[in-house]
């Protein structure tokens, strides 16, 4: 038990699941737009998606222009570059590697060259074939720049081009496996694209008449948008002078939306295939006091996205609401981890107790998830040293048992603690005075059905095969 816990330092917000990337797509027929800027602004509000790499892609019907770098938007681009960035067409990315090292040259969006001319693409999600498919493409004589999964579907839609780009997108789609949310720009066109399964979420907005593409509605919010729909499972939307048309190239489409895009990527004031990301957050809160009462003081969450199902918690419960953990919202990638004597007292760099709440109180305590226990265990260790009278310990989803091969950075299961132990001794490793999970029947009534979702990492059963791999990440 103590051993599983030994790990290496982990602060807060690297003991938690973390999405690859968010998209963002503009296709203006307004001269007044500034596409670079638009982009700009939507990659901001998908910040939370990737801190490690930001890129843009401009188009002006002739060529394309490219800006990108390691870190947050706001480290990567200023003023000066926006207004370089010329165009009436833009992608762009930002990066949390799942899939090939964090350098520059996998930052993206990936732009290339081919017969119908200039090409770019931005990719969310993770393929389970890619490395078979490179190797393909490498014995055919392709050269690689990057070691990730968005140019190898550059360079298979590349290689297919002389049948027409849209041909060419199709057949590529048919042929990679994995959960892919897409925005790729040609001369002439915004294409996006979302795997079969809508495993990873891509949506539709409109602003001023002009569409936009993104991995989430509320960049449509911050770039003065406003939401026309999710993008289906196996849907190919295709942008252009002409409007808009739509094609499927799936005959086997089922939508799982991974459940984790409402348990925790996502930003609340998101709405993915018609689902409120904050309400449902706030219905686990209610469904976790209904299937697991308790009496206490005070009910506090863990920042952020344990915060809705808090105040869900405290309104099914009457227990009051309080802030009792404060969040330092200014640590960026430059964040220097400390050495084995100081990590005990790393995640009060991030997260800091509010004495005043939790002193001689009965504390009810809300988190998403429970990945690896480091920080939960941390978390309570601070409540304690408070002053905290006991700490009952609430997750709103179910327990974490299995790895995710679809686009998230997730831990092999012998670092999964909800792999390793039951939930009593879960609850005596982290020094909980109680410990309770969200049911998947209670997380299903909270999303307001029983199917649509992916729910791999509680149950091991996956929408699309999987390959086995061992802690050695060799696969089998």
């Amino acid at each position: 038990m103590e051993l599983l816990l030994q790990r290496p330092y982990e602060c807060y917000d690297e003991d938690k699941f973390h999405d690859e990337c968010g998209v963002y797509g503009i296709f203006s027929k307004s001269p007044q737009i500034n596409v670079a800027k638009r982009t700009y602004y939507g990659l901001y509000a998908l910040q939370h998606r990737g801190q490690e790499s930001a890129g843009i892609v401009t188009c002006d019907g002739k060529s394309m222009n490219c800006h990108k770098g390691m870190g947050l938007v706001s480290e990567v681009f200023n003023n000066e570059i926006i207004n370089g960035l010329q165009g009436h067409s833009a992608i762009g990315h930002v990066r949390y590697s799942t899939a090939g090292d964090s350098v520059l040259k996998n930052a993206q969006p990936v732009l290339g060259e081919f017969k119908l001319g200039s090409i770019a693409i931005a990719h969310n999600g993770n393929l389970i074939n890619a490395d078979i498919i490179r190797e393909l493409l490498e014995d055919s004589g392709v050269v690689f720049q990057t070691s990730i999964d968005s140019e190898v579907i550059l360079n298979l839609i590349a290689k297919g081009s002389g049948k027409g780009i849209l041909k060419s997108i199709i057949d590529t789609m048919q042929a990679i496996k994995g959960s892919f949310g897409i925005v790729i720009l040609t001369e002439n066109e915004l294409i996006g694209v979302r795997d079969p399964y809508g495993i990873r979420p891509l949506c539709l907005g409109e602003i001023d008449g002009n569409y936009i593409i993104a991995s989430e509605s509320c960049a449509f919010d911050a770039t003065g948008g406003n939401f026309i729909r999710d993008i289906e499972p196996g849907e190919i939307v295709v942008i252009n002078e002409q409007g808009i048309k739509s094609y499927n190239f799936g005959e086997k489409t089922k939508c799982a939306t991974c459940s984790f895009e409402y348990i925790y990527f996502a930003r609340p004031d998101t709405i993915i295939d018609g689902i409120s990301v904050n309400d449902s957050r706030v219905k686990a809160g209610i469904k976790l006091f209904e299937e697991h009462p308790i009496e206490a003081d005070v009910v506090i969450g863990v920042p952020d996205s344990g915060m809705p199902a808090a105040i869900g918690f405290s309104k099914a419960s009457k227990i009051p609401f309080e802030i009792g953990l404060i969040k330092n919202r200014y640590i960026g990638r430059t964040f220097i981890a400390p050495n084995q004597e100081e990590r005990e007292s790393a995640v009060n760099v991030k997260l800091n107790v509010l004495k005043e709440s939790v002193e001689g109180k009965s504390v009810v305590l809300i988190d998403d998830s429970i990945v690896r226990g480091t920080t939960s265990k941390r978390l309570v260790e601070l409540l304690k040293n408070a002053g905290a009278k006991e700490v009952h310990f609430r997750v709103c989803s179910p327990v974490v048992k299995y790895p995710c091969y679809f686009g998230i950075d997730t831990p092999y299961r012998d670092a999964l603690i909800g792999s390793q132990l039951e939930i009593h001794e879960i609850k005596e490793a982290i020094g909980a005075d109680s410990l309770e999970y969200l049911s998947t029947e209670g997380l299903y009534e909270c999303l307001g059905k029983s199917e649509g979702f992916c729910t791999g990492c509680f149950h091991g059963k996956y929408p699309i095969s999987a390959p086995v791999k061992e802690c050695n990440g060799e696969e089998n």
